[in-house]
């Protein structure tokens, strides 16, 4: 099905930019939808000239949403925010914006939407973004009936905001803590965004697809306790890993959601009350064809530039 014109929201973004490559490669034309079009510019080169071009588009704007997808043979909205804050509210953009970018490919005739979403995705959540991801995806299949929901659990990569993360807090804390339940916190499924990449090709290239929901995660599970150990272990590093009580965690996290980009809010502490992994209810990578990748043949050759050098200068091996 080459030369489609797919129309991919936050495409700039972390699983964006895996996923545009694909679509490039198998001469999809890309319009990349994004606020600020020249954040997108870096893509360009990852197809021929002229295949991928970035326009602007604001998920709270029915005109830019509309031009973004007119002509579009397929829709992907890949856009998700990690905290809520002003006019960027988990309702404006996992619920009203997907709504919004639904509503707009039916209207321009668009044959195929898939909309991510997350696992936990539950509209009785005390999470304010699980509970407007699932809002998101009922408005989604109301507004596109054969709309594709992707639920994938944690997802790593080179760019991840998860691995990443807990690397760069082992390099200034004494302690990687760990929040939601004790004593190991909750269990995680992590996926890598290669195969989240994949698996959207597929679901746009297979009409049976349609109308369908799949949950994504890899072929291990792991307890925060678990994945805070990995990560010490791959960046050479001794430290302390405690749970500490939800109060404690409440107020740093308060107390965090006043920086510019909060590392922690007290609704990601409220997501973390609660398992994200993949129960079989639904389809997922298997029935796909792909064969989920490990964390351990990935994760370690992006989290070396955080290994912790010896005094000649060389990484020190992990205990």
């Amino acid at each position: 099905m080459a030369g489609r014109l797919i129309t991919v929201f936050g495409g700039s973004g972390f699983i964006g930019r895996h996923l545009i490559r694909r679509l490039a490669r198998q001469q999809d034309r890309v319009r990349v939808a994004v606020r600020h079009p020249q954040s997108a510019l870096f893509l360009k080169p990852m197809g021929d000239v002229g295949q991928i071009t970035p326009v602007q588009a604001n998920l709270r704007d029915d005109r830019s949403v509309a031009a973004a997808v007119a002509g579009a043979d397929a829709v992907v909205n890949l856009v998700g925010i990690l905290y809520s804050r002003g006019k960027q509210s988990f309702a404006a953009v996992h619920h009203e914006g997907a709504q919004r970018v639904a509503a707009a490919a039916r209207a321009a005739g668009a044959k195929r939407l898939v909309q991510m979403s997350a696992l936990g995705a539950n509209p009785q959540s005390p999470s304010g973004y699980a509970r407007t991801k699932a809002l998101g995806e009922q408005a989604v299949s109301a507004a596109f009936p054969g709309a594709t929901i992707v639920r994938p659990s944690v997802v790593f990569g080179p760019e991840d905001d998860f691995f990443n993360r807990f690397a760069l807090m082992a390099m200034f804390s004494p302690v990687l803590p760990i929040v939601g339940r004790p004593p190991n916190g909750p269990s995680f499924q992590p996926v890598y965004v290669g195969d989240v990449a994949d698996a959207i090709v597929k679901l746009l290239d297979d009409p049976a697809t349609a109308g369908k929901t799949y949950e994504l995660g890899g072929p291990r599970t792991y307890t925060m306790a678990e994945i805070m150990d990995l990560v010490l272990a791959w960046t050479g590093r001794r430290r302390l890993v405690a749970w500490l009580p939800p109060a404690l965690v409440d107020l740093q996290a308060r107390l965090l959601e006043l920086l510019p980009v909060p590392p922690l809010t007290r609704d990601q502490v409220k997501l973390l009350g609660a398992d994200n992994v993949c129960y079989g209810k639904a389809p997922g990578l298997a029935e796909l064809g792909i064969a989920p990748t490990p964390a351990e043949a990935i994760v370690p050759g992006y989290l070396a530039r955080f290994r912790r050098a010896s005094k000649k200068g060389r990484p020190v091996q992990a205990a």
